[in-house]
């Protein structure tokens, strides 16, 4: 099991909030994870809670703040930790980078994994107007510590991440074509509300595990890998060999 954290507001401009990361801490040596994960994200300023996941602008200043709450929780975390980019309804018109850009560079300044979603990924693209594919192509791929998938919905003229609807066809072609590029060691398909039938729900998982076969061989988790899990400045680490 990995605990999945939605609350810890990385890319806020405060402080992480310490009891938030120790009990993310505790959740990982109960279950004994073999990482957690969390969003790249702000979910509060000001005391104010916005109750949602909300892109962090692209910016230099705001990419060494986010790198400080990277660091800062990695200090306290027993296990590795993996970064998931949301699905954003909105870009910042401040942006200096692109996401592929921003996020290799965090990536490399904190030594963290990489949690894709590819059907943020198809979402991002979707809502603006880019090609899927080309994010793909520049992402550091070599970092993936495990792909989620979930279904979504167009309402008013966007489409939304919503993880209660089918997971699209749109979605499974980039599952394969992730898989074309690259052996990840495992994928999530995530389902919050409104599950379906067991049988219609066992077809889905299918499809997300033949869209994942697709092209692939069989792939190590890259915390076997020897240096896989390599202590890199300010970040929590298993010793190599340590298996999911």
């Amino acid at each position: 099991m990995v605990p999945h954290g939605i609350r810890l507001s990385l890319g806020g401009a405060e402080d992480v909030d310490q009891h938030r990361v120790a009990h993310l801490a505790r959740c990982a040596e109960v279950l004994d994870a073999p990482l957690v994960s969390e969003h790249i994200a702000f979910v509060r300023a000001g005391g104010t809670e916005a109750g949602h996941l909300l892109p962090v602008p692209r910016t230099r200043d705001a990419l060494d703040v986010l790198v400080d709450n990277v660091l800062l929780a990695q200090a306290q975390l027993p296990v590795p930790l993996a970064l998931e980019p949301i699905a954003a309804l909105f870009e910042w018109p401040e942006d200096e980078m692109d996401e592929a850009t921003f996020l290799t560079e965090l990536l490399d300044r904190t030594g963290a994994w990489l949690l894709l979603d590819v059907a943020n990924v198809y979402a991002n693209a979707t809502n603006r107007a880019a090609a899927s594919g080309a994010l793909l192509a520049r992402l550091p791929l070599e970092r993936i510590a495990y792909v989620h998938v979930a279904g979504g919905a167009e309402r008013g003229g966007l489409y939304h991440d919503t993880h209660t609807d089918a997971v699209p066809p749109e979605v499974l072609d980039l599952l394969s074509e992730l898989s074309a590029l690259h052996h990840s060691p495992a994928v999530l398909l995530e389902r919050d509300s409104h599950y379906p039938p067991e049988a219609q729900l066992r077809a889905e998982l299918d499809a997300v595990a033949h869209a994942a076969a697709c092209h692939r061989s069989p792939a190590r988790c890259p915390f076997d890998e020897p240096g896989g899990a390599r202590r890199a400045p300010g970040r929590a680490g298993r010793r190599p060999g340590d298996r999911w």
